[in-house]
Parts: structure tokens; sequence; C-alpha cells
């Protein structure tokens, strides 16, 4: 008798943890579209347009006796990265199409020796080319994700899994969004990559789910779906707990250029872990969800051959 009671408080604080845990993340997903929605995102040079140049200096110079200079020069806020080589900048302004500066002018008025390794020059027709491509291929993803779980769960699943995915994604542009970070190329690209890794972790719930609703024909849904998060809680911890080693020391040690990349991936790692079950098995079971929907259909042989 006491173990059954102890199970039952487990499972009832489960529940609500797993209620709890769906206003958060309804909270930050709507907090995040309207950030979104107001203050928009900071177009990195891939998108808007502009200079990309490497260049040689004297190897004694740091940061702070190159930036503030280009900054006067150039009247905007200009990105210097350090190279992996000693005295050697990688400098990243915007420009537009009809006011195009040569590098030569701009390194001239330097008080100290410049030497131009090599450049490149992103238009700004291209910068909006980029914007729509990339815009297609999140929608490309999301829209082949739907397909795939739309055949391999019954719809209730297969519609939280692809509103977590959804919530992932918001929440991870809605902080770039708050925070004004640059987004560019490498963020899409981590955007697609959080994706990939939500829906690993929304699909395996999701199995064991549907395994035990289909052994479980009389079993409540809310009992059920704890015993699968139960089964899933270890694997889940270790997959996103050794991968979010990884990404936080990408984070710590790959400077600058891979910064944005490595917090977009931790931010959407935990997103993804939290989102499986505060959406991705929570909305089914609000939707109505229940062992009977996963039951093979009994054909009446007799009645099929009359």
């Amino acid at each position: 008798m006491t173990n059954l009671k102890i199970s039952a408080i487990s499972d009832n604080r489960l529940t609500a943890a797993r209620l709890t845990m769906t206003a958060i993340s309804t909270t930050l997903f709507l907090v995040s579209l309207v950030l979104i929605g107001l203050k928009g995102f900071n177009w990195g040079l891939d998108f808007t347009g502009g200079v990309v140049a490497e260049i040689q200096v004297h190897s004694n110079l740091i940061l702070e006796d190159i930036k503030p200079l280009l900054d006067q020069i150039l009247i905007q806020d200009v990105q210097v990265i350090s190279s992996s080589e000693t005295g050697q900048w990688i400098v990243r302004f915007s420009q537009s199409d009809k006011h195009v500066v040569e590098l030569n002018e701009i390194f001239s008025h330097l008080p100290f020796t410049v030497e131009i390794i090599n450049s490149s020059v992103v238009g700004a027709q291209v910068g909006q080319e980029m914007v729509e491509q990339g815009g297609l291929a999140i929608m490309a993803c999301l829209l082949l994700t739907m397909i795939y779980l739309s055949c391999r769960f019954e719809w209730r699943l297969a519609l939280g899994a692809l509103v977590a995915l959804l919530q992932d994604v918001v929440i991870v542009l809605g902080l770039f969004a708050l925070m004004q970070w640059e987004f560019n190329l490498t963020i899409l690209a981590a955007v697609l990559a959080v994706l990939g890794y939500s829906l690993n972790d929304s699909i395996v719930i999701a199995d064991r789910v549907r395994e035990l609703f289909r052994a479980n024909p009389n079993g409540q849904a809310d009992l059920l779906i704890n015993d699968a998060i139960r089964a899933t809680f270890s694997r889940t911890l270790v997959t996103s707990g050794t991968t979010l080693v990884t990404v936080s020391s990408l984070w710590l040690l790959g400077g600058a250029t891979l910064e944005g990349f490595a917090v977009a991936l931790c931010l959407g790692i935990v997103c993804g872990t939290w989102s499986s079950v505060s959406v991705g098995v929570s909305l089914p079971k609000l939707l109505g969800v229940a062992p009977i929907h996963f039951q093979p259909q009994i054909v009446d042989l007799e009645e099929n051959a009359l």
C-alpha cells in the first residue's frame, strides 16, 4: 500500500511538472514572437551586404588600437576579429551599392602600415536573396518534417512534435532579437541544426508513448505518458548533457567567430530537451490522445465476406 501511495504521488507531481513546463514554454514562445516582431534581427553582412577583408598589421597592435580608428573612419560599428596568425585581423563592415568604398583609401587613414591579404564584397541584392533562401530553407525543413511525422505517428503526437520544433526555433530567434546579436549564415546553420536535434528528442519520447499505449489499451494516458518520460529520461539526459558539454567547449574556446553559432546550439539543445516534454507529449494529452487511438482495428471477416 505504501508503494502504491508513493507511486501515485510521484505521478501526480510529474503531471503537475509537465503542466508547469507547458505554461513556461507557452510564455517564452509568445514573448519571443513579440520580440521578433518589435525588435527584428541584427542582420549580418551575409544578408545586408558589405565588405570582409583580411589584413596584416604589426604584431604588437591589439584590438583597441585598430577598431576605434576604423569605427571613426567608416562612421559605423566595424567588426574586427583576430585571425589565427599573429598580426592578422579580419575586418567586416557594411556599405551600400551606391557608395562603394576603396579599401586602400580606408586603411591609408590609419597611423600604421596595413597589408591587405584578401577581401570580398557581398552586394545588398545578394544579401536579400540569402534572407529569402534562408527562410525557404527553414520552411522546407518544417514542411518535410511535418510530412514525416504525419506518416510515422498518430496526428496528435505528430502535431506535438511539430509544435515543439517550432517553439525551439522561435525561442532561439527571440533571444537573438532580444540581444541584437548578429544574425548571419552561421546562425542560420545553427537554427537548422536545432531543428534536427529537437526532432530527435521528440521522436524518442513519442515512440515510447506509442509503444506503451499499444501495450496498455486500458491504461490511463497521463500515467503512461509519465512512464514514457521516466523510461527515456536517462537516455535524454546523457545525450543532451554530452552534446551540451561539447558545444559549451566550442563556445568557450571557439573564439568570436563561432560564439553566436555555439550560443544558438546551446540554447537549442536545452529548448529541444525541454520542449519534448513540455510540448511534445503534453500537447497531445491536452488534445485527448488515448491508448484506444493506437489499437489495431478489428475486422469482421464474416461481415466482409457477405
